[in-house]
C-alpha cells in the first residue's frame, strides 16, 4: 500500500502580530506546553529586564536566566542552570544568539523550546539548527526545531534596523541555495525534497516581490513568516541544503578567516547569493538578488562587508572547506586562486554597473546620465 501522507514536524503556534509577547502565557497553557506556568525563560542582558518586567503579574513561576553570548560554553552553563530545577518548557526570548543557546539547552535537557523572536537576522527562529561559537571558530548542530514560535512586531520595530534588514539577505539567499541543490540533484544524483524546496522558494520571493520595507508592518510580517517557512523546509529535508549554499559557504569562510571583522549573518549570504548567481551567469536572477539587496540598503560588494577585493577572493577560495561534501557552484566550477580573483574582480564591475543602472545615474546601455 503506497504511503498517502507524511507527518513533519512543525510550531503548534506561530503568531506574527503587535502585542503577540503578551500572549505568551495563554499559549503555554492553552496549548498543554505549561499550564502552570512552570518554565525556564532565557533572555539577553540588554532586552531581557524590560521583558521580565511584562511579566510582573503573569508567569510568577516562571525562572528567569541571562544569556550573554552565543558560544557553546554559554549554552552549556545555561543547561546546567536549568537542570537544577524542574521545568515543563524552556522559553528563549531574544534575537538569534539567545535562541540558538536556548535551543541547544532544550535539545540536551530533553525539553520543547518556545522561541519568540526580538528581531529577524536569520531563519534560526524556527529552525532545526543551533549556530554556536566554539574552539574551532563556529559550529551548527542540530536540534528539535521550537514547538512555538512568536514574532511580536512591537519589539521588531524596536531592534536595530541592520538585526531586521539582515533577514532580507538571509530569506534572498534561499534562491541560491536551492539552484546549488537543483544542480546537485542534477550532477551528483543527491537527493531532493520537493516540499522543501517549495517552501524555501515561495518564502523567499513574497519578500523578493513584496514593495514595502522594515518600517512597514505588512513587510515585516511577510518577512517573518518567510523566515519561519524557510526554518520549517530545513525540517523538512532533514538538512540545511534548501537554505544553505554557496551563499552559506561564503559567509562561515569569513566566520573563520575572519572572526574579528564579522556583520550579520543575512548581510554575508546575501552577497554571497549575489556572487554565487555571477558565477553561474544568470543575468535576471544576478539582477534580482542585486536590486533587492540595495534597495534594503543591504551589502552588496565586498567593500561593503569591509573587504577588499584579494581579501574576498580568499575567503571564496576558502569557502568549499567550511562544509565538506556539499555540491555548490563552487565546487561544480572548482576554480583555481586566478580565476577566482578574476571573477571576483568582474562580480565587482558589474554590481557597480548595476546599482548606477538602479539608482538611474546610468542607464541600462552604458550612457551617464
Amino acid at each position: 500500500m503506497p504511503l498517502l501522507a507524511r507527518f513533519v514536524t512543525a510550531p503548534l503556534v506561530v503568531e506574527v502580530h503587535r502585542g503577540a509577547l503578551s500572549e505568551l502565557a495563554a499559549i503555554l497553557a492553552d496549548q498543554r506546553i505549561s499550564t502552570s506556568g512552570r518554565v525556564a525563560i532565557a533572555v539577553g542582558p540588554t532586552h531581557g529586564p524590560i521583558v521580565q518586567r511584562t511579566f510582573e503579574h503573569d508567569l510568577v513561576e516562571a525562572d528567569w536566566f541571562t544569556v550573554e553570548g552565543g558560544t557553546i560554553n554559554t549554552a552549556v552553563k545555561l543547561v546546567e542552570q536549568i537542570r537544577q530545577q524542574r521545568y515543563d518548557a524552556i522559553v528563549g526570548i531574544g534575537g538569534g544568539t539567545v535562541l540558538d543557546v536556548t535551543k541547544f539547552a532544550a535539545a540536551r535537557l530533553g525539553l520543547p523550546m518556545v522561541a519568540v523572536a526580538t528581531n529577524l537576522a536569520h531563519d534560526g527562529v524556527a529552525s532545526p539548527i543551533s549556530t554556536l561559537d566554539n574552539d574551532a571558530g563556529r559550529g551548527s548542530y542540530g536540534v528539535p526545531a521550537p514547538i512555538a514560535v512568536l514574532v511580536d512586531l512591537d519589539l521588531i520595530a524596536q531592534a536595530p534596523p541592520r538585526s531586521v534588514s539582515s533577514g532580507i539577505g538571509e530569506i534572498v539567499s534561499n534562491l541560491s541555495a536551492v539552484a546549488d541543490w537543483e544542480a546537485a540533484h542534477a550532477l551528483q544524483g543527491e537527493e531532493m525534497d520537493g516540499l522543501a524546496v517549495s517552501l524555501a522558494r515561495t518564502s523567499a520571493q513574497a519578500v523578493v516581490n513584496h514593495p514595502g520595507g522594515v518600517t512597514d508592518d505588512g513587510f515585516l510580517a511577510t518577512l517573518a513568516e518567510g523566515l519561519v517557512l524557510s526554518g520549517i523546509s530545513m525540517v523538512v529535508a532533514g538538512t540545511s541544503r534548501p537554505s544553505s549554499g554557496a551563499c552559506h559557504e561564503i559567509s562561515h569562510a569569513i566566520d573563520l578567516l575572519h572572526p574579528d571583522r564579522r556583520a550579520f549573518h543575512g548581510e554575508q549570504v546575501g552577497v554571497g547569493a549575489a556572487f554565487a548567481w555571477f558565477l553561474r551567469d544568470e543575468e535576471e536572477m544576478f539582477r534580482t538578488t542585486v536590486d533587492c539587496l540595495h534597495r534594503h540598503g543591504l551589502p552588496v560588494r565586498p567593500a561593503d562587508l569591509g573587504f577588499g577585493l584579494e581579501e574576498f577572493a580568499a575567503v571564496v577560495e576558502y569557502a568549499p572547506q567550511t562544509r565538506p561534501g556539499r555540491f555548490t557552484i563552487l565546487e561544480q566550477l572548482d576554480l583555481g586562486p586566478a580565476r577566482i580573483k578574476a571573477k571576483v574582480d568582474e562580480f565587482n564591475d558589474h554590481v557597480y554597473a548595476r546599482i548606477a543602472t538602479a539608482d538611474g545615474s546610468v542607464t541600462p546601455e552604458g550612457r551617464v546620465l
